[in-house]
């Protein structure tokens, strides 16, 4: 184990004041289940590792992008921390191999689950960060993502609804949306089809179409607005419970 401590330090070019931190980084679940010490899994560092690196990131773009717009930055950020881009960043810097593993989660091929291994990079950030502070942490996580910045914020254009889809809930839930065929009607030559999308939330939406793809797309459609409408209302009942009751301003002495 100590050999693939000092290897990693290597890379990334920081030294461990708590080496432990960096150990815990890479310990999956399973792992410390196995220990029997469910505590020494690198969940939590994870939590604090997301925070981390969705602050560096924020914090380049706006320096990178002086004339975007908010809208512009959110979406280029959910691009350079999505789940499929961290865990090829985590292979690049080996962690595929370095990662520790139960046994079960091993033979199931955990080791090339997009998942574990972002979760595991962000550990890193997030153990970095308490080792060294947020500066040292900043340089890890830009040092890392400095070939994937594009050289204009502009994004590439004419995504279907499904792939739209599809990167929102990997961003939100680092899963998939499942598609389900629910009925078909109509003659062979004229059929309608009508399809169910279940979100990694939980919410289902359902749309029709004159052919099986058609009908996803506007499914993924049907959910993209329904999880815009869901997300305006939380937004208006949040600055609600912020904003003072009616009559209730201070009165004078």
């Amino acid at each position: 184990m100590d050999g693939i401590l000092t290897t990693v330090q290597d890379d990334i070019h920081y030294r461990f004041r708590q080496v432990k931190l960096l150990e815990l980084a890479l310990a999956h679940s399973s792992w410390a289940n196995e220990q029997g010490r469910p505590d020494l899994s690198n969940e939590r560092l994870e939590f604090l590792g997301d925070a981390v690196l969705e602050l560096c990131v924020s914090e380049e773009a706006y320096r990178r992008y002086p004339q975007a717009d908010e809208g512009l930055l959110t979406k280029l950020r959910s691009r350079l921390v999505k789940t499929s881009t961290l865990a090829a960043v985590a292979r690049n810097l080996g962690l595929d191999k370095r990662m520790l593993l139960g046994r079960g989660e091993e033979t199931q091929g955990g080791r090339e689950r997009d998942s574990l291994l972002a979760d595991a990079l962000e550990a890193l950030f997030g153990a970095v960060f308490l080792d060294g502070g947020f500066g040292e942490a900043r340089r890890l996580v830009l040092s890392l993502l400095e070939p994937l910045w594009p050289e204009t914020p502009a994004l590439p254009a004419g995504k279907d609804f499904k792939s739209r889809l599809q990167e929102l809930t990997q961003e939100t839930h680092r899963d998939r949306p499942v598609y389900a065929l629910v009925d078909s009607s109509g003659p062979e030559h004229h059929k309608t089809f009508e399809v169910e999308v279940l979100l990694p939330g939980g919410q289902r939406f359902r749309a029709t179409g004159p052919s099986l793809k058609k009908a996803e797309q506007a499914a993924a459609q049907r959910a993209m607005a329904g999880l815009a409408e869901l997300t305006d209302l939380a937004d208006l009942a949040a600055r609600a419970e912020e904003a003072p009751p009616a009559g209730g301003g201070a009165t004078g002495a």
